[in-house]
This record gives C-alpha cells, sequence and structure tokens, in this order.
C-alpha cells in the first residue's frame, strides 16, 4: 500500500518508481534529520547479470517545503552515471568485490549532489561512488562492510548514500489486492476463508535507495524550529523523479534525451496515489506538484475503500458505513496536517493549502527506547504521520484511519467500529530487519542465499 507499481505509467518505468519516501529526526544523531527517497520496486535478489542500479537518464529529487505552500523551499538533487569497465564481457563482475573501487566490480555507478535553496544551487559532492548488489558468498562475501564503504561524508555535515538496500516496506500484498483480504480476518470476509498469519510479500526483494542526512538547520524556514508548536517547526517532505521531455532512439541500440526535465513520478505519504487517487488520474497525480493537489480533495474526503470495507467485511463496520460525512480526518493527516490542540503535546500542521507532504515535527524528538511502529495513533508521537520512520507500520495505520479510528479526532460524537482499531494485515516490523545508524534500512538479500518464494508463504 505504500507506491509500488501504484500508477501506470510508473508500472512501466520502474527505475523512475518512487516507492517509498521516509523522513525522521535520526534517532542516533537528534540534530540532523534523515531523508530516503527509494525507486524500482520489487528488485529480486537473483536479477543477473545485469543487475539494478539508478538511471542516468533519470533525476532524483528530495524536496522540502517549509512554509506551507506546497511548493520546495529545499532541493537535493541527485544525478547518476555509470561507468563501464569492460564493454567486451558480459558479467557484472569478473571476480571477488572487496571494495567499492575493486577492478573485478565491471560496471560501477557514481552520482551527484546538488542543493538548491532561495540562493540558487551548489554542488555539494559528486563522483560519489554507489555499492554493488548483493550477488553472493564469492562475488560479495562481505557486502555490510561493501555498502559501508558506500556512506559518504560530504560538504556541510551531511552524510549520503545511494544504492541497494533491503526493502522496509512490509505488506501482505498477495492478500489486499485480492478484494482486500486481510488473512487475520479473513473469516469475516466475503471469502469466508480460515484466518491464516500474514505474508510479508516483500521480505526478500530490494530497492534502490538514496538517503541523506542533515543538519536540521538545512531544512527549517528559521530558529522556531525549537519549540514543537511554532509553525516553523514544521516541514513538508515528498520526492520525485524525472526525465527529459524526448528521447530519440536509433536503430543501433543508441539514443539520446533532450530538453527539460518532467516530472514522472512524486511520492510524500505512502497510500495516497496507490489507493486513494483513482486510476484515470494517477498519472497525472505524478505530473503534478503538490500545490496543486486541492484537485483531488474529493478522493480525501470520500475515499473508495472506506466503502468497500463494510461491503468486503459484512456486519463488521456499521459505523463506518453510516459515516458519509466528509473526512476532515484523513485530510488532516494526509493533505494539511493535524493543527494544535488535536493531539496533546503533538502538532504537524502546514496551513490550509492541500499537498501531499510527509510532514515533519522537528521539534518533537525521536523516541530512542521502545518505538511504537504504528506511530501517533499508538501514543508514539515521533512516528507516522510525525513524518514516516523506516519501520513504522503504515499498512495498519492508515487501514485503522480510513476504517473511522481517528475520525473522533475531529467529530467526538462519532463511535468508531471495535474492528478499526485492530485491522491489520497481520504484519510488523519484527517482519523485516533494518539497520540502527545510517541508512537504517537493511542489508540486501544475496541472490545466492534466497529462498524460494514457496518457503516463505508456508
Amino acid at each position: 500500500m505504500s507506491s509500488h507499481r501504484e500508477a501506470p505509467a510508473t508500472s512501466k518505468d520502474p527505475v523512475a518508481d518512487n516507492t517509498d519516501t521516509y523522513a525522521f529526526v535520526s534517532p542516533d544523531k537528534p540534530n540532523t534529520v534523515t531523508l530516503i527517497a527509494n525507486y524500482l520496486p520489487f528488485e529480486a535478489p537473483f536479477g543477473g547479470p545485469n543487475f539494478f542500479e539508478f538511471a542516468d537518464d533519470v533525476t532524483y529529487y528530495i524536496y522540502i517545503d517549509n512554509d506551507g505552500d506546497g511548493e520546495p523551499n529545499v532541493t537535493y538533487e541527485f544525478n547518476f552515471e555509470v561507468v563501464l569497465g569492460n564493454p567486451n564481457t558480459f558479467l557484472y563482475n569478473t571476480g571477488e568485490i572487496d571494495s567499492i573501487s575493486s577492478p573485478n566490480w565491471n560496471r560501477k555507478q557514481f552520482y551527484s549532489v546538488t542543493r538548491t535553496d532561495q540562493w540558487g544551487p551548489k554542488v555539494l559532492a559528486s563522483q560519489v561512488p554507489c555499492p554493488p548488489c548483493n550477488i553472493g558468498p564469492f562475488s560479495t562475501p562481505s557486502y555490510e562492510a561493501l555498502a559501508a564503504q558506500a556512506v559518504q561524508t560530504i560538504a556541510g555535515g551531511r552524510t549520503v548514500f545511494a544504492g541497494q538496500r533491503l526493502e522496509g516496506f512490509y505488506i501482505d500484498l498477495g492478500a489486499i489486492f485480492d478484494l482486500g483480504d486481510l488473512r487475520p480476518f479473513q473469516s469475516l470476509h466475503i471469502g469466508q476463508m480460515a484466518n491464516a498469519v500474514g505474508v510479508n510479500s516483500t521480505s526478500q526483494f530490494g530497492v534502490q535507495s538514496i538517503a541523506i542526512q542533515v543538519p536540521q538547520s538545512d531544512l527549517a524556514r528559521s530558529s522556531g524550529w525549537g519549540q514543537w508548536h511554532h509553525p516553523d517547526a514544521v516541514i513538508g517532505v515528498w520526492a520525485a523523479a524525472s526525465r527529459a521531455k524526448a528521447t530519440i532512439r536509433e536503430g543501433d541500440g543508441i539514443f539520446g534525451s533532450f530538453g527539460p526535465p518532467v516530472q514522472v513520478s512524486r511520492l510524500g505519504n505512502p497510500l495516497i496515489n496507490e489507493v486513494i487517487i483513482p486510476m484515470g488520474k494517477k498519472d497525472l497525480w505524478n505530473s503534478l506538484s503538490p500545490s496543486s493537489d486541492s484537485q483531488f480533495l474529493s478522493y480525501v474526503q470520500q475515499p473508495e475503500l472506506a466503502g468497500l470495507l463494510p461491503a468486503l467485511y459484512p456486519g463488521v463496520f456499521p459505523n463506518l458505513m453510516g459515516l458519509t460525512a466528509a473526512r476532515a480526518d484523513l485530510v488532516a493527516i494526509l493533505l494539511t496536517g493535524i493543527p494544535t490542540g488535536i493531539v496533546p503535546g503533538f502538532q504537524n500542521y502546514t496551513g490550509s493549502t492541500y499537498a501531499d507532504e510527509l510532514r515533519l515535527n522537528l521539534a518533537i524528538p525521536p523516541t530512542t527506547k521502545n518505538p511504537n511502529p504504528l506511530g501517533v495513533v499508538g501514543g508514539d508521537l515521533a512516528g507516522f504521520p510525525n513524518g514516516r520512520r523506516v519501520f513504522d507500520d503504515v499498512t495498519s495505520i492508515e487501514l485503522r484511519a480510513i476504517a473511522g479510528l481517528t475520525y473522533p479526532l475531529v467529530d467526538k460524537s462519532y463511535t468508531p467500529d471495535g474492528a478499526a482499531s485492530l485491522v491489520t494485515d497481520g504484519l510488523t516490523d519484527s517482519d523485516t530487519t533494518y539497520l540502527s545508524t545510517f541508512p537504517y534500512l537493511g542489508t540486501p538479500q544475496s541472490g545466492y542465499n534466497t529462498a524460494p518464494l514457496s518457503a516463505i508463504a508456508s
């Protein structure tokens, strides 16, 4: 339910498909913020001999809006370049890769980082190396150490990483897209099957991840970010990818890209384009800036899934079935932020402009002891929808919100159905692995060690 294959055009252009965006105050460095944008969904670990990489004809962006107008005030731009060592071999590597500069790695990738603000663009780093993909014990025997070499310090005390990571987004896609089946509750579903344990459909896949850790002062509009109730403490974050306006292909396999960049993918909050925006407008959504999102307001106010849940689970959501009012709670969570006074000690309100952004309050410290992956609805104010941490259970959070659990925030007379606080696909953050330090997403599986999918399902 994040943004994997969420629109017709990006499903055909995976290197530009922004799968997940994360923004959180770094738990081990609380004076910094970590921003992560993932691309290229469902990377099979054994996907050689042409293993996965960023596209050198796509420009990747992480945007920060710090004045609430749905337009970027700070931009981090990433451009990639492939350097081919030996064009006369089909091999990705010709021996063990023991460092990111190893001559045995035949297809290296490098990137530049440019920061743009009101003063214009500034190149922070160039020729930053990526790590290879995790191939197997003969090719990449010490992969964790190899990937750690790609964590680089750049100008201004910033830290970057770009390369393959383990998919951190856990979800039972196989069940959910089968008419909204949730295995722990499927005896209540129209399918009437026995309840079962959720299956993490993404558990072995990799993604191409761009991560940057920056000082909080890099992002905030003013020094007011030190107080949680101050408007300038809140930033909005989203990621995007653009291609040149025109591509010309020659008959000999050579092609060139020309013209200004055109946005083909974007993602702030998980779920919103994939499940809330209708099929005929998904590609339009991907082409626009968040400042244009008012035209999609009605889909957030009356999400299709909220109407489907009572039909798919007869008798389970009677109160939700009677909830016909515009969903101001979902508008606040996804499009404006939550104002002061709704949740004690918390706000991430950016104003009246409707815009799909991850809204992060910089002044709310990270939860370093027993963080709750249910975030704000679980009483952990450092989690989603206050930004998004890599382990946050956004599937359960958003399913529960759509099921009516959060509607009392705007109408205390409404009583959510009992199932609204329980609905889940049956997975938790224990169904995958993470790192405790930057870049936080776990070590990708190697192709050699990948178990058959049938073993996972069982």
